[in-house]
């Protein structure tokens, strides 16, 4: 059965939404396990990357069906394009979440300073849920606050990168830990900066100019 091409971005909408719900899901859990470690919950999260990928893979075919058999013009190509786009920031952002979680593995939080970590942990999953709600509902004055944030983040993880230092010249029996403590952070940093794309993916699919946050 033949569907139009309405209806075929519908599904794609679809499609991305419960994308966008499990890469939600996976950092979520992220933010519990810098706080408490759970392997059980970590290797949840690491085994839900697979289902991100497949759903990478399934809604890039769709746009391409879609783009290659409809010839879709202005404003239908945009939405369509926007999506192609985004889910590769989305991927990015599940494959992270799955790369703190198995750091978290080995890591003993609870004998490490957290404290800047855990507030990367929380406006990475602001920025990412804003964001993808700005793609969504084509908002974007939620995309260029969610994009502002961004600065915040910056900052955090330059504090985050001080107090690791500071942990390691009281301990450095603890620096090994601490590097990979960096590196969650370093993971939180770039998760912030995929949702500063969704967010001028946001822009381009309402003015059909994609402009760059600086």
């Amino acid at each position: 059965m033949e569907y139009s091409l309405d209806s075929n971005i519908e599904k794609l909408k679809s499609d991305f939404k419960k994308m966008c719900e499990t890469v939600m899901e996976m950092l979520r859990g992220t933010d519990i396990l810098i706080l408490k470690s759970d392997k059980e919950s970590a290797m949840q999260i690491i085994k839900s990357d697979k289902l991100v990928d497949d759903a990478e893979m399934d809604i890039e075919h769709g746009c391409m069906r879609l783009l290659l058999r409809n010839q879709p013009f202005a404003r239908d190509f945009r939405e369509i394009s926007c999506i192609l786009k985004a889910i590769t920031d989305i991927e990015r952002i599940g494959d992270q979440a799955s790369d703190i979680a198995n750091i978290t593995l080995s890591l003993d939080c609870a004998k490490l300073s957290t404290k800047n970590i855990v507030k990367m942990s929380s406006l990475a999953l602001k920025m990412v849920k804003d964001s993808i709600e700005s793609l969504i509902n084509e908002d974007t004055s939620l995309a260029e606050k969610t994009e502002k944030l961004d600065d915040e983040m910056d900052l955090l993880f330059t504090l985050s990168c001080d107090e690791i230092v500071e942990t390691i010249k009281k301990d450095p029996d603890k620096a090994n830990q601490a590097a990979q403590l960096l590196m969650i952070a370093k993971y939180y940093e770039r998760i912030g900066d995929h949702a500063v794309n969704i967010c001028e993916w946001t822009e381009f699919e309402n003015k059909g100019i994609r402009n760059k946050f600086q």
